[in-house]
């Protein structure tokens, strides 16, 4: 009889908090009881938005960085990202005293793209609608020698995110529901597998956009599905298809995906503002989203939900919510 070793298991988790002690803020759990009445549910935010670079995507980044071999570092590291990994690279760059390469779409919110830039990160556009982000990035490490740290698709990557969760749990203990957004998986595959491996009988329940609905595509046949780019407000979950490494995890400890519309979304991140008083992007809004729209089933008694980031301009927020009901 064979068994399959996972790729991230909870003492990875534990190893990559480890590492981040120190680097990476360790970030409030906010609650509310307006949000608990109207939910129905106690619900605890991990607000990642008051991350490093504001968003969970620093823990990744930086874990995955510092394990780099000193000649590795010397030559320098390449990602690919629509924004939060792209700034979180580039700081875990500057942190450890090497350089990075960015491959971002040419429509990644300005935003994100000032703060790369600001951390000294070189950057490098391409179309998401028609360009290989992927094949560009690695076209680029092969031709000047970088490290490439994917978004994702990395079981350091995937075990530095997990610590998002692992320190909610440790704060507040055992919950119902976990909730995270889900864009490439890695966020939800480092927390399924600290809560799943700190309380088996937790659900993880991760949410999309409507338009963005591969993950749930996968899970349902059993198999990654790619569907066509998606367009929504959620520019961090415009994904086509959930990686490889990351469904592979999934698929085992993921309890279901949850959809919302690019309005409730929106509503969503009204909400924090005026109630909660914390600005939320989209991305970071789905879960929040889910809640307040009513489309969890089964709703639990205790939940914990990553708010995974808060980078978006005024200008931005100021155009989603204005309208927002």
């Amino acid at each position: 009889m064979t068994t399959s070793t996972p790729p991230v298991t909870l003492d990875d988790v534990r190893d990559a908090a480890a590492r981040l002690k120190g680097v990476a803020h360790r970030t409030p759990v906010l609650r509310s009881r307006t949000l608990d009445g109207l939910v129905g549910a106690e619900v605890l935010l991990k607000c990642e938005n008051f991350q490093r670079v504001g968003a969970f995507k620093f823990r990744g980044a930086y874990n995955t960085a510092s394990r780099l071999t000193p000649g590795q570092l010397a030559r320098g590291i390449a990602t690919y990202s629509s924004g939060n990994h792209a700034q979180a690279v580039a700081l875990a760059a500057r942190e450890l005293g090497t350089t990075a390469v960015i491959v971002m779409p040419d429509d990644a919110p300005a935003s994100k793209r000032a703060a790369t830039e600001g951390y000294g990160a070189e950057i490098v556009t391409y179309d998401r609608y028609t360009g290989d982000r992927v094949a560009l990035a690695e076209a680029l490490a092969a031709e000047r020698g970088l490290t490439v740290i994917p978004p994702y698709e990395h079981p350091h990557v995937i075990a530095g995110q997990g610590t998002a969760a692992l320190e909610l749990l440790e704060e507040v203990g055992e919950l119902d529901a976990l909730i995270t957004p889900v864009g490439g998986g890695g966020l939800i595959a480092g927390s399924a597998t600290a809560a799943k491996g700190l309380h088996p009988h937790v659900r993880v329940i991760g949410v999309e956009p409507e338009a963005g609905d591969d993950t749930k595509r996968s899970l349902e046949a059993g198999r990654r599905v790619s569907i066509p780019v998606p367009h929504t407000i959620a520019d961090g979950q415009a994904l086509y298809t959930p990686g490889e490494l990351t469904f592979s995890v999934n698929r085992r400890l993921v309890d279901g995906i949850t959809l919302v519309s690019d309005d409730e979304i929106r509503a969503a991140m009204r909400f924090a503002f005026e109630r909660l008083k914390i600005v939320v992007e989209p991305s970071g809004a789905t879960p929040l989203a889910a809640l307040l729209s009513g489309r969890v089933e089964r709703l639990p008694r205790r939940i914990g939900v990553i708010v995974s980031g808060g980078n978006i301009d005024a200008d931005r927020f100021t155009r989603l919510c204005g309208n927002a009901g």
